[in-house]
């Protein structure tokens, strides 16, 4: 169930004295500016995520470049055939690295340095809809060949509903806070100026593991915790002369 949490601040009118001389100056040159109240709020949504992102490749090194590609596609296959083991579908499977870069060799003296092999890195970026089996996934993957796990994202998939609800919550929050401060300065609120919207969130920072090219009687351990999901309105009312 989702859980709402409301955090607001409000900015006031300028002082008296500033805002007197902004109406004397309006006045002079012929302009009509209504007082105005500015107030911000923020309603967040946050909830267990329902699915996450796995990121997982294969660095390999060799004495040639081709050779270094060869050796890293190898595993590569391993790492492919893992995560369809898993279930996971070829449309749920992203290429995101794909490199070759030479080893360059430590200074040595007054020797120049020199390229003593090359690496081959290949990641992808699998995702994961059954967070139950996220930790059994990541095990096959290092057991497959990947030596890189760079991390784990954890996220809403229904993302817009999340969202409706917390710019519900924020402008619910925005009309307290305005009929508080009209009634506390003894004003009357007019029509919304200025409206204005930012939101944050939808996803749990990455969570890094490192490989383990070992047997292992249990899942790698994963908690998931809660995303969240925020929405801040500003918005600025005329008051009422």
């Amino acid at each position: 169930m989702l859980r709402t949490l409301l955090l607001s601040t409000a900015l006031l009118i300028p002082a008296a004295p500033a805002l007197a001389q902004m109406q004397d100056h309006s006045a002079m040159h012929g302009e009509h500016h209504p007082g105005r109240i500015t107030l911000s709020a923020t309603g967040e949504v946050r909830a267990a995520p329902d699915m996450a992102t796995v990121s997982a490749g294969v660095v390999a090194e060799a004495p040639t470049a081709a050779e270094a590609l060869r050796a890293n596609n190898r595993q590569m296959n391993g790492v492919f055939d893992a995560l369809a083991r898993a279930g996971i579908e070829r449309a749920d499977i992203q290429t995101s690295n794909l490199s070759i870069n030479p080893v360059w060799s430590n200074f040595e003296g007054n020797r120049e340095r020199r390229i003593t092999g090359y690496q081959a890195t290949n990641t992808v970026t699998a995702r994961v809809d059954d967070l139950d089996t996220l930790g059994q996934t990541i095990d096959a993957l290092v057991g497959s060949g990947a030596n890189q796990i760079q991390g784990v994202n954890f996220m809403l998939e229904d993302r817009d509903a999340a969202m409706r609800e917390a710019r519900l919550e924020a402008v619910a929050e925005l009309r307290e806070l305005a009929d508080l401060y009209a009634g506390a300065l003894g004003v009357e609120l007019g029509r919304i100026i200025e409206f204005s919207e930012s939101s944050g969130g939808g996803y749990q920072p990455p969570v890094m593991y490192a490989a383990r090219n070992m047997a292992m009687d249990e899942s790698t351990p994963i908690a998931g915790g809660e995303v969240g999901i925020s929405v801040s309105v500003t918005a600025s009312f005329a008051i009422v002369d």
